[in-house]
This record gives C-alpha cells, structure tokens and sequence, in this order.
C-alpha cells in the first residue's frame, strides 16, 4: 500500500476537530459518541462489516470486521479514540496545524494516528479483494486514557465469544514505527492516608498532626525512588513510574488535621504486581511509627493495572518484524516502555499481543504532534503483516 502523505494529514486532521475527551478524566468531556461515528462512516464503503457497540451510554467500541474466504484467524488492530483534556491549550487543540512533517492537535499521536493507520489499512485490503483467508477486526476502542472501559468489554468471554474470538492482536499507540514492544510497566493508582487526631491549635498534647506524619511518609517514598527506582531500572522498560499526584488534609486553620491524603502514581515491572508496591509502602508506615508512635497509616488502591509481557506471540512477532525490515530497510528495535497501555488487557484475556506506532510528542500536552511520514509507514508496515498473517 502507498497511501499518500496528504490524504493522511487530511484524515487525521479531521479527527483532531472531534472532540473525543474522555468524560472519564475530563467529566465535560464529549467522550467517543461523535468520534465512533465519523470512523463508522468513514468506513462504510469499504465492504467491512462495521458496527457501533455501547460499552457504556455515550462510550462506544467501533468494531470493524473486513472477512476473510474463511479457514483463517482473526488479527485485531486496536487503537483508543478517546483523548486526554486540554484545559493548557484550549484556543488550538481542536485546531489542527500541519508544519513540515508533523501534524499537530489534540490527540494527533494519542491515539488518533492509531485509528487512522487501521482504518486505511482496512480500507487498502478490502480493494485488493478477498484474498486473504483470515478476518481482519478493527476495534477503535473507548477510554484508554481514563479506567479501559472499551477494550475491557472487547475482552469479556462474552463479546469474545460473539465475536468468534480474536487469535492475535497488535495495539497501536503512538511509539515509532522501527520499534516493536513487547512488554511494558503496569500501574497503581494509590492513595496513601495518615490519620492524625483533631484538636484545638492550643492543645498540641491532645493533637495528632496528620498532614506532618504523611510529610514524613513523602520523603521516605522519595527515598525509595532514589535508591531502587532511578538507580535499578529495567532493562527494557526504563525506571519504575513513581510520582505524587493529588494532596489534600486538614479543616482549617485553627484544628490539628486527623487526615491528610496524598495520591500517587507508581508502576510495577513485568512479574511484579501491586501488592509489591504497597508492601513497601506499608514497610514505610513501619519506620515512620517506630519514631512517631501516634502514626497510623492506611493504603487504598484507586485502580490497579497489570504489566504487559507478550507470550504465545512468536509467529506474528517474525511476521511484524519481518514487515517492518522491509519497509524500513533496518530490522525492528524489540523493546518495552515505561508506560501503560490496553496491550495489557489484550494480553491477559489470552491472545497473543505486540505493541507497535508512529512516532510523535508532547503527549498529554499542549502542542502534541504526530509525524505524518511516520504514520505514512506504519499503516505500509501494519498492511504488510495483516495480509502476511492472515495468507
């Protein structure tokens, strides 16, 4: 396939005016309604089977299904149509910008170039004809950035089952196209309470200050980070995510504060999970209450997301390197990333799962940009592997 470089800018820079915010961050967001609408009728002339699938009311899938002759397995692409806020940049998020090589708007990376590489891909193998035996299935899905509603619901025994099963899948999210991931960090969400006791300001031997106990839990998971996170990192997938979030605490001015809460984000490599992450925090509430015995601590797990690590994949994994080898003239850079996405979730339900993309930046950001060339090679590197996976 040789789609040109400006039918590509023109597709994606009509996805950038939709508004496609995740309600689930953003609770103006529009979510995916009108997003799963355009793609729905941008491929409605391709011979594919498309269909609209309410995860939740206003949060749909879009599943489009290009058939095989039969005697074939299924290769899903998947991608998010759904977008981060952009309360930093609201004049020109909606507003796409074409400079040189990059394409720039809300979402133009993350993860619209996503649904635009398979929808042209799905479009070019429907015009060579019904020569492949197998299905392709693409599945533009809702809320990546916020709890993963759509690919959760892609992934259920149930819509699994009435879609006659998925054998492979490649998840594409913005990453560029010579480097084929397979495995990446998962994450928590965490919030980590100090209790304290209320009291007058001018009865400090009745108070228990919480808001000073949890500043002594912050600078020991500080600690933590410099001693095993940015020293020890993994190999593949960078140094473990650990950052603050959120910290609220106390009533006013005049009372001690009985609790104080701070929010965190902290990852978790490839055979590690988060009940890792939180023994070390509780190990933490240990040192803090042996010099402060009135401390008491607490954890509660917001959202919990296992890592990716691709198993049962090898047939596709030489199928995509294969293609990416021949359009880049280089073989693939095999890696991981320090990031999240739904290949986790893909993975987990069992089918085989690889992560590839096209390169861009300022993701989650003001001014977030997408290569349109690289896009350009994805969707040739994507054609390729489908039809060789699905012969």
């Amino acid at each position: 396939m040789t789609v040109a470089a400006d039918e590509v800018a023109s597709l994606l820079s009509a996805m950038v005016r939709i508004e496609s915010v995740t309600p689930w961050l953003i609770p103006a967001g529009s979510g995916e309604g009108k997003m799963a609408a355009f793609i729905a009728d941008w491929l409605s002339g391709t011979g594919a089977e498309v269909e609209i699938v309410e995860v939740q009311p206003g949060r749909p899938n879009v599943l489009a299904r290009l058939r095989g002759t039969g005697g074939g397995p299924t290769l899903c692409l998947n991608a998010h149509a759904d977008t981060v806020g952009y309360a930093g940049w609201p004049d020109r998020a909606l507003v796409p910008r074409l400079d040189g090589d990059r394409l720039y708007g809300l979402g133009a990376a993350d993860d619209k170039s996503g649904c635009a590489a398979g929808m042209l891909v799905l479009r070019s193998l429907a015009a060579s004809g019904p020569r492949l035996r197998g299905d392709l299935l693409l599945a533009c899905v809702a809320d990546e950035e916020g709890a993963s509603i759509g690919t959760e619901h892609l992934v259920t025994p149930a819509e699994l089952a009435r879609l006659g099963g998925i054998d492979a899948a490649i998840v594409i999210e913005p990453q560029p196209s010579e480097e084929l991931v397979t495995q990446h960090q998962g994450f928590g969400w965490i919030d980590v309470i100090a209790h304290g006791v209320a009291a007058h300001g001018c009865v400090p031997e009745q108070g228990v200050d919480a808001i000073v106990h949890l500043a002594e839990v912050i600078t020991r998971l500080h600690r933590l980070d410099l001693s095993s996170f940015v020293p020890h990192p993994s190999p593949m997938n960078g140094r473990t995510v650990f950052h603050t979030g959120t910290i609220s605490g106390g009533t006013d001015y005049a009372t001690y504060p009985s609790r104080a809460v701070l929010g965190i984000e902290i990852g978790t490599q490839p055979g590690e999970h988060l009940s890792d992450r939180v023994a070390e925090i509780e190990a933490i509430f240990a040192e803090v209450a042996a010099a402060e015995p009135s401390f008491r601590g607490e954890v509660a797990v917001r959202l919990d997301r296992e890592p990716f690590q691709a198993a049962g994949h090898e047939r596709l994994q030489e199928i995509l390197a294969g293609a990416i080898r021949g359009v880049l003239g280089r073989p693939p850079k095999v890696t991981g990333m320090n990031g999240w996405t739904d290949a986790a979730l893909m993975q987990a339900a069992g089918i085989p799962t690889l992560l590839v993309g096209s390169d861009g930046g300022n993701y989650h950001a003001p001014d977030e940009w997408a290569s349109v060339g690289d896009l350009v090679r994805l969707c040739s590197i994507l054609e390729r592997t489908a039809a060789e996976y699905l012969r």
